[in-house]
């Protein structure tokens, strides 16, 4: 069945790469984009949005400028060292670009015109969502489902020994989500995306493929990824790949009977410390539980279908959604 899905996303590498598998996967139905700040600023992501908007020929996606800022009223700070100056890698997109576009107050439209049909896959920082059930609490009611990419519970953090990014970048906002938002989350944490490796050599033939076939969007994966791997095999010489977060949690979504979740009480830490933006989730196998707001927790996933769809799903570059 095709899902509808709106997705928020701060469009670096890994985010990119799952807009094209979006466009290119025949169950997901993407109703439209909200650029946020994180991997690049707001105007970059909305920048990166439009540009994948025309190399795929689908202007029909409407694009929403999100968050500009997080909610603890810190300016964002930006990881050009692991997603490039312009969130492309390497890439520098020839596009001039009305950094409006639509308005954000056009998700609320989408969501209404869609009651009880629309799923939010949120893969950057939380602000823009949050915000959304500050201003559209009634509406967000009409939300069918939320895959969130976020946390860390039982491995380590990346930007801090217990926080992963998302969290950790507005760690209010992905408290307002967590305790607002119904039916439970689908969150989606580091424990599971950074096991979803992606390695040079698929990469490689699908490269070969859209070079064969002339697909300018497919021409975008290769210098993207290189730009990424190179990130990750510096900070960790013994991996092989480069783990796809975002691309996994769109998989997750479509792919949902190959992802093993567990209903856990989830917190997120607000105090400013050494513990600020971590994820608690209450894991112990007792009957009494943390008074903490229930969600599912991604806990494990079948790889081998994992890179069997991604690859399946890339290569429809030309027979879906995306241009040759």
């Amino acid at each position: 069945m095709v899902k509808k899905m709106l997705f928020f996303s701060d469009f670096g590498i890994d985010d990119n790469i799952a807009v094209l598998y979006a466009f290119f996967n025949k169950d997901i139905d993407l109703v439209g984009v909200v650029a946020d700040y994180g991997n690049v600023s707001k105007q970059d992501a909305l920048r990166n949005a439009a540009y994948l908007r025309k190399l795929t020929g689908r202007g029909d996606v409407p694009a929403f400028a999100g968050a500009e800022l997080p909610l603890t009223g810190d300016p964002p700070e930006y990881v050009p060292d692991v997603h490039g100056i312009e969130g492309l890698g390497p890439i520098i997109p020839d596009i001039e670009v009305d950094y409006t576009l639509e308005n954000f107050h056009g998700i609320q439209e989408i969501i209404e015109q869609n009651p009880d049909e629309i799923i939010i896959v949120n893969v950057g920082r939380l602000s823009s969502l949050a915000a959304a059930f500050i201003l559209y609490p009634e509406t967000m009611k009409k939300v069918k489902d939320f895959y969130i990419m976020g946390g860390t519970f039982n491995e380590p953090g990346n930007v801090t020994p217990v926080a992963e990014a998302n969290f950790y970048g507005d760690p209010y906002a992905a408290n307002i989500v967590l305790t607002q938002a119904t039916p439970p989350v689908k969150i989606i944490p580091l424990d599971v995306t950074s096991g979803a490796i992606v390695t040079p050599a698929l990469i490689s033939e699908l490269d070969e493929y859209y070079q064969s076939i002339g697909s300018e969007v497919g021409k975008l994966v290769k210098p993207m990824f290189d730009y990424y791997y190179k990130f990750y095999k510096e900070r960790n010489p013994e991996l092989t790949g480069a783990p796809l977060h975002d691309v996994f949690t769109l998989w997750a979504l479509v792919k949902e009977e190959h992802v093993v979740y567990r209903d856990i009480p989830v917190k997120i830490v607000v105090n400013i410390g050494e513990a600020f933006g971590q994820s608690i989730g209450d894991f112990r196998n007792t009957i009494s539980k943390a008074d903490y707001p229930v969600h599912k927790v991604a806990v494990n996933f079948s790889y081998t279908e994992f890179i069997k769809d991604f690859f399946t799903t890339m290569k429809n570059s030309n027979t879906h959604n995306g241009t040759g």
